[in-house]
């Protein structure tokens, strides 16, 4: 087997909120249409405290977020106004421009809360990159899934296992979540070229390697691996076909320079559609 690329990630605050970030890096820019990748670690809000990330915009790229535990409000500049419990999937098409704000909910703030998942950008291409925005919410019962021989398999985008989720992405996509008992093994196919493991939770193996906790393993390209848990494990495999190189600037995403400038010099001038009933706003970093 050739040698494993392990992506470490690096720690960042979002509003109190810890995260670790092993996408985009400068060892590792993308892993199929992934460009970015938010590991939300678990935490826990006293009452009266919550995430709260006030409206901001996005050109050229689709957010997935999918939490282990807790619930966030996602409101969005088309309208949307969607409760997103654990589980579940929620799915924003940005294209040529949106606008949104992710919080803990009301009813939560009021009790206090955990708050523990995952978000991912993945690009869109290139002639989808102006497309219309668009926003859609999947139920956790939404989600296919498979469980035998130790293995509890969640499609959260994409195809994979024999599995095909009804999220709707724009080119071929793996995300999967899994969940292995000790001593449980699994095939990892080589149906997409790109391929990377986060391993949440427990010790596990791919091949002769230890697989790296809370780290990116991209996985070597053509190959068809086994995956051996050591220990009880929660992981993540993301991938698909790669869409070629993009520019990201803050929270833009985009083949075209120009339309990352563009997008700038637009959300300075606040002349970009707004959250309805929002005010409070995150400004463009200098």
């Amino acid at each position: 087997m050739s040698e494993l690329k392990i992506i470490k990630p690096r720690q960042e605050d979002i509003s109190g909120q810890p995260i670790l970030r092993p996408l985009p890096s400068a060892k590792c820019r993308s892993v199929g249409p992934f460009v970015f990748f938010d590991h939300m670690l678990e935490h826990n809000y006293p009452a009266g405290k919550g995430m709260n990330i006030n409206q901001h915009p996005h050109i050229g790229l689709s957010t997935l977020t999918y939490l282990f535990e807790g619930q966030l409000q996602h409101k969005d500049s088309i309208g949307s106004d969607q409760l997103v419990l654990a589980g579940d999937v929620s799915w924003m098409t940005a294209g040529k421009q949106i606008a949104h704000v992710e919080r803990t909910p009301a009813a939560l703030l009021k009790s206090g809360s955990n708050l523990h998942g995952l978000q991912v950008w993945l690009a869109l291409p290139e002639i989808n990159q102006l497309d219309e925005p668009s926003y859609r919410h999947h139920p956790a019962q939404a989600l296919p899934r498979s469980d035998s021989m130790g293995v509890k398999i969640c499609m959260i985008a994409g195809t994979g296992f024999c599995l095909e989720s009804p999220v709707p992405v724009k080119s071929p996509t793996l995300y999967a979540e899994i969940r292995l008992v000790a001593g449980a093994s699994l095939a990892i196919p080589s149906e997409h070229p790109e391929r990377a493991i986060y391993l949440l939770e427990g010790e596990a193996q791919l091949g002769c390697h230890d697989l790296t906790a809370r780290a990116l393993t991209v996985l070597p390209e053509a190959e068809e691996l086994t995956l051996l848990a050591c220990t009880e494990c929660h992981l993540v495999i993301i991938g698909g076909e790669p869409l070629g190189p993009r520019r990201i600037n803050w929270n833009f995403v985009s083949t075209d320079s120009q339309l990352i400038d563009q997008a700038r010099q637009a959300w300075m001038a606040q002349d970009w559609p707004r959250v309805p009933g929002e005010t409070e706003r995150i400004e463009l970093p200098h």
